[in-house]
């Protein structure tokens, strides 16, 4: 039993200074004009899905998802989000911004994220990504607002999916 023991912990040991060398010698691609591997993909969602809902508050959205107020956050979404996320009804079609990891194109695939963790990524960003924080220039109610417009994007009430089309029109 011993033995069994010590071989565990030096499995566990040589499995750890592999990795170190692995990333310290340089061996991890870190070009950004080369898709990441399919495992590293994976692993990088699963570490940033697990620590935004580690960090991101458990609250409700102070901002109700009345008409206005989704107009309101469907219009700075067109603002600010929008060029990168991509614009409703005029999908990039695999042409949009390259980045890795890639940026989601909401109005396509929509999110998985609760209000509070899209206000979260909003508000402080996402480290190596092209996610910055937006904390410095934008008010907390209107990151709510758009948080409750980003999770609502797809199911939007008709009136509230009128607007945003017009709206949408007249952003190239």
């Amino acid at each position: 039993m011993k033995n069994f023991f010590a071989g565990v912990v030096v499995t566990l040991l040589v499995l750890a200074l592999g990795t170190f060398a692995y990333l310290r010698l340089g061996w991890a691609e870190a070009r950004a004009d080369l898709p990441p591997s399919s495992s590293e993909v994976s692993m990088m969602r699963s570490f940033l899905h697990a620590s935004i809902r580690r960090e991101a508050p458990n609250v409700s959205n102070p901002v109700p998802p009345t008409d206005e107020n989704l107009i309101a956050g469907g219009k700075l979404y067109l603002q600010a989000c929008a060029g990168c996320h991509g614009i409703p009804g005029k999908p990039f079609g695999g042409h949009g911004p390259i980045l890795y990891p890639p940026i989601p194109e909401l109005p396509v695939v929509g999110t998985d994220l609760t209000e509070a963790q899209i206000f979260f990524v909003a508000k402080r960003g996402i480290r190596y990504s092209g996610m910055f924080a937006n904390e410095v220039w934008v008010k907390d109610a209107d990151l709510w607002a758009v948080a409750g417009y980003i999770k609502r994007m797809n199911s939007l009430p008709p009136a509230v999916k009128q607007a945003m089309d017009q709206a949408a029109s007249k952003v190239k």
